[in-house]
């Protein structure tokens, strides 16, 4: 009984690294409520609803940002149809079909090394291949293949995982009663694994909205609102993250921190609904 785990002296080091860790964590609590509360403080008498429902224009003497926040959809809805069912398909292949060798290594070490890339460089990458050699130029379509190549990784990967996580008694018992290996993915396979998939693409999402450099190469800067919507995905368009970058430059400081505001709560509303849709998934599942 003397080497019972209740019987075990606390050492010293023990509470002082517990310290350590406690110290750490409320450092990082701290420093996130300071950043995002001097940014919610400049940023919030901006807001109005003249900002967030014009575009800048010298004659009406407006300055709003709604025609960048136009902008930031469209990149993110291309981005996504495009990303997504590649990302999930190649997850399918590698997890479900591919036998375990050199070229799943292969593929594994390629998007784990496409994710550590800097943003820049599919920036630079995007601007000369689809803008100069496809001919796509500053466009919302150069932006969105742009980010499509940066969000795969995260996508396949999250996806590979959620596969994983579900039992292999779910496939054997499926491929026992006589269902196909695709029927079995479709009605078993991914509905179980539907929120890890759900949370990789609203983790895409968030970083889509809050990228800059790959989009200054390639989407431009534009900020009219579209004229036709089918059009637009051609021409030159601005994210929110592009605006606030040009706004700084241009010593623009309150208009900076009040889009800001606006991506901050966009980014904290899409981590509540990644949240919100995988405990609903989860209890779906249980049930």
């Amino acid at each position: 009984m003397n080497n019972s785990i209740y019987n075990k002296s606390v050492r010293p080091t023990d509470n002082v690294l517990l310290a350590l860790i406690y110290m750490a964590a409320g450092f990082s609590i701290l420093l996130l409520i300071g950043i995002m509360g001097y940014v919610f403080v400049r940023g919030i008498p901006q807001i109005s609803w003249e900002f967030l429902s014009t575009v800048p224009s010298t004659l009406k003497g407006t300055n709003g940002i709604v025609g960048n926040i136009v902008n930031t959809l469209y990149i993110i809805v291309i981005t996504l149809v495009i990303a997504t069912p590649i990302g999930v398909g190649a997850a399918i292949y590698l997890n479900e079909y591919a036998r375990p060798g050199r070229l799943v290594r292969l593929i594994e070490f390629t998007t784990e090394t496409l994710s550590g890339i800097p943003s820049i460089i599919f920036g630079l990458f995007g601007m000369v291949f689809f803008g100069i050699s496809l001919k796509l130029g500053y466009s919302i379509l150069t932006g969105s293949f742009t980010l499509t190549l940066m969000v795969l990784p995260l996508i396949t990967r999250t996806t590979q995982e959620a596969l994983k996580t579900v039992p292999d008694s779910y496939r054997s018992g499926a491929l026992g009663i006589g269902a196909t290996k695709w029927y079995m993915i479709r009605t078993i396979l991914l509905p179980s694994a539907a929120p890890g998939i759900l949370t990789g693409i609203i983790l895409s999402i968030g970083r889509i909205v809050g990228e800059s450099a790959a989009l200054l190469f390639t989407a431009g800067s534009g900020f009219l609102l579209p004229k036709n919507l089918f059009t637009k995905v051609f021409e030159s368009s601005g994210t929110l993250t592009i605006q606030l970058y040009l706004s700084m430059q241009k010593a623009k400081y309150d208009d900076a921190f009040g889009i800001a505001v606006v991506l901050l709560v966009i980014v904290l509303g899409i981590n509540f609904l990644a949240k919100y849709l995988t405990r609903k998934f989860d209890v779906t599942k249980l049930k």
